[in-house]
């Protein structure tokens, strides 16, 4: 069976026009302009701070433009150790991000808690956040958190967004097409 594409494009058609599914566009246009939302809670949010400087250049993903609003932005980076004293501001900022949304554990303290095996500090902000790329290290360097970005735009461009976000919107988008 031919494989096929979510784009293609024709030289002997005039004009360079290029045909495309919706949701391949609008997956495009996502993967590639994620904003981030850095909750920089420890010291993995001196590597993300890094990642951001013209030796890594993390605007070649697209993702430079680290805001400090949470309606701005669409990934949050918990970089660090997440205590129950955070957590709970933790949470209200993701749920004031518009959707869609992802998040990424940075860090070994993120990720599982660390080396932090106590009463105040939460072992894995995937207890409280769904989590969609893990990265792992303490603290990991700038190419993991490069390599995460990657792994998420990956999993973007793979995602059915229109369908699933705006279901009535489909639908009478599929009834008008028939």
């Amino acid at each position: 069976m031919p494989e096929i594409l979510p784009a293609a494009y024709d030289s002997k058609i005039e004009g360079n026009v290029i045909f495309t599914r919706f949701d391949a566009a609008l997956n495009w246009v996502r993967k590639n302009s994620l904003w981030p939302m850095p909750m920089g809670l420890a010291c993995c949010a001196i590597e993300l701070m890094a990642t951001a400087a013209s030796r890594f250049d993390i605007a070649r993903f697209g993702a430079e433009v680290m805001r400090f609003s949470p309606r701005q932005c669409d990934v949050m980076i918990v970089a660090g150790t997440v205590t129950y004293k955070m957590a709970l501001a933790v949470k209200r900022i993701y749920e004031q991000m518009p959707e869609p949304k992802w998040v990424i554990a940075m860090g070994a303290c993120a990720s599982t808690g660390g080396m932090y095996r106590s009463y105040a500090v939460l072992q894995g902000i995937d207890q409280l956040l769904p989590v969609d790329v893990y990265i792992s290290g303490c603290p990991p360097r700038p190419e993991a958190l490069l390599a995460g970005l990657m792994k998420l735009q990956e999993k973007i461009s793979g995602e059915h967004s229109f369908a699933k976000q705006k279901p009535e919107l489909f639908e009478k988008l599929k009834d008008a097409l028939s």
